[in-house]
């Protein structure tokens, strides 16, 4: 690894963090109090610069603030009038239609189809693109003697500001053991000790080892299995297929969706008895102008499919800036660089080469103190993009002893030496990154929304995880969430001899009701892709 690589200013910093690494190993830096945490939070985290938000003045959750970004989606236009929509020739008619093909809309599919249900996924990309393929650092679940969902349950009510739904939270504790023992027995390669015994490691906010991980792949190997899965049932999956409007039938209930094909632009019909809304996250509308670990799709799609049609949303102003995100080099800044990187050993570190936080204090709080190292106190490391803090991954090796980051965490090895940076040798830049959607779509234990017929699963749900989620509830919640979705969903589908009649009404309600709020815009939504543009300065770090 070549030192022309870094600037001298970054080879100084490094020579301060090699200096003081062998003081830093076993000791353990003071975890903030809770006081300490909340006026952190208020001065530096991005969820609290009120300047970035905007106030609904319309919809389901009219008064209330959301990021402006995702503001001017929610209260904006239809992509089509009615008018554009044959509704009483269907191009596809089934029990149960899945919008999304990410871990929660397949875990829906798999477990409708399980239930008897006729079932079909769309997916406006290809099936398995998205936030679920990129997770890296694994799954929560109470499964050890030493361990119960009980403990898991008050570690995330304290990870999400005590603002959890309780009936949410509590499934997805007491059934997160169920959800691995199910993945596993698909198929999931999960990391295990030479008797089978699974190996847990902690994650920030954890007081128990529960973090199930297949390397550093984990969202990936899940993903591997949950395709293989379906396509194993033969439920059909239309990719480059996005869903461009929710249909209701004449009593207010969702029956369906407009289709739109990604490469011709035709539109298509779906009819559906029940809908499970499975879209994922909206990292890619950039919010503040923060770089993402998204997928390419992650545009909140759900979210505006499901307020247009009168669905509210939860805590739709709260979003998680994973706290360590590829601040250099520029090829792949805003890349998640997993939490069990610091599970492993590896510290924070300033420029002058000092521990200024505990490594696995919770996500927002890692997050706004990273912001404040670089932003108040000014020892943070400048790039070609703004600033970065060293992520001391020698230390890994230090610690547990030479091969460890090969064996434990390969593909983050691998991304970097793509680029000629060997983190075995010399830390790496981290700054946070628009990571996950702690808001969403306000849904009930059974996974349905306030519109009847409408179930949603995944990251498009609000509530679970309150207002910040703990490493590896993510790729639990959409096992547990998605399997819940799909069973509700075609138990749902079941009781419903025929759809009514297909409307799509509420596209000219919603623009009236635009107009009565003094709302002029000329956008359109859900927006679909990322809109990225030479030089456009809306996506520079800050």
């Amino acid at each position: 690894m070549s030192d022309a690589l870094y600037t001298n200013e970054m080879l100084e910093s490094i020579k301060k963090v090699e200096a003081s690494r062998p003081s830093r190993i076993g000791f353990e830096p003071r975890r903030m109090t809770a006081d300490e945490k909340e006026a952190l939070l208020a001065k530096f985290h991005p969820d609290y610069r009120k300047e970035n938000f905007e106030t609904l003045a319309m919809g389901p959750n009219k008064g209330e603030r959301v990021p402006e970004e995702l503001a001017s989606l929610l209260q904006a236009h239809s992509r089509i009038k009615a008018k554009d929509v044959d509704l009483k020739n269907p191009d596809y008619d089934v029990d149960v239609l899945v919008i999304g093909g990410g871990g929660a809309g397949s875990s829906a599919a798999i477990m409708a189809h399980e239930n008897g249900a006729d079932v079909m996924i769309v997916t406006k990309l290809r099936h398995g693109d998205a936030n679920t393929m990129m997770a890296e650092g694994g799954i929560q679940a109470a499964d050890k003697e030493n361990d119960s969902p009980m403990i898991h349950y008050v570690d995330a009510l304290g990870g999400g500001h005590f603002k959890n739904v309780p009936e949410l939270l509590y499934k997805l504790v007491t059934e997160g053991p169920g959800a691995v023992k199910w993945l596993n027995d698909l198929g999931v390669m999960f990391d295990k000790e030479a008797d089978g015994t699974m190996i847990t490691t902690h994650g920030g906010g954890t007081s128990r080892k529960r973090m199930h991980a297949a390397k550093d792949y984990s969202g990936a190997e899940i993903m591997r299995v949950l395709r293989d899965e379906v396509i194993n049932r033969g439920i059909p999956v239309v990719d480059f297929t996005a869903a461009i409007e929710l249909i209701l039938d004449e009593n207010g209930k969702a029956a369906g969706a407009v289709l739109k094909n990604m490469e011709t632009g035709e539109l298509l019909v779906a009819r559906a008895k029940t809908v499970v809304i499975a879209t994922g996250g909206a990292g890619r509308l950039h919010y503040q102008g923060f770089p993402t670990s998204n997928h390419y799709g992650a545009t909140a799609d759900g979210l505006v499919l499901a307020y247009r049609v009168g669905a509210p949303l939860l805590y739709a102003y709260t979003l998680q800036y994973h706290p360590t995100g590829v601040a250099f080099p520029a090829q792949i800044f805003g890349a998640l660089v997993t939490e069990k990187v610091r599970s492993l050993g590896a510290m924070l570190i300033n420029s002058e080469g000092e521990a200024f936080m505990h490594p696995l204090e919770t996500r927002d709080v890692s997050a706004a103190s990273i912001i404040r190292e670089c932003n108040e106190r000014g020892k943070g490391i400048q790039t070609q993009n703004g600033y970065g803090i060293w992520l001391d991954t020698p230390m890994i090796e230090a610690i547990h002893g030479a091969g460890t980051i090969e064996k434990r965490i390969p593909a983050m090895l691998r991304m970097f030496l793509k680029y000629g940076y060997d983190m075995r040798e010399k830390p790496i830049l981290v700054y946070p990154t628009l990571h996950y959607q702690n808001g969403g779509i306000k849904i009930g234990a059974d996974g349905m929304s306030d519109v009847e017929n409408l179930f949603v699963a995944g990251e498009a749900v609000g509530g679970i995880h309150g207002e910040n989620r703990l490493m590896g509830n993510s790729l639990l919640d959409i096992i547990v969430f998605g399997r819940n979705a799909g069973i509700n969903a075609a138990a749902k589908a079941k009781t419903i001899d025929k759809t009514g009649k297909l409307t799509l009404d509420h596209i000219k309600r919603f623009d009236e009701e635009l107009k009565a709020a003094g709302i002029k815009t000329d956008k359109v939504s859900p927006q679909l892709l990322p809109r990225y543009t030479h030089g456009n300065p809306k996506y520079e770090a800050k």
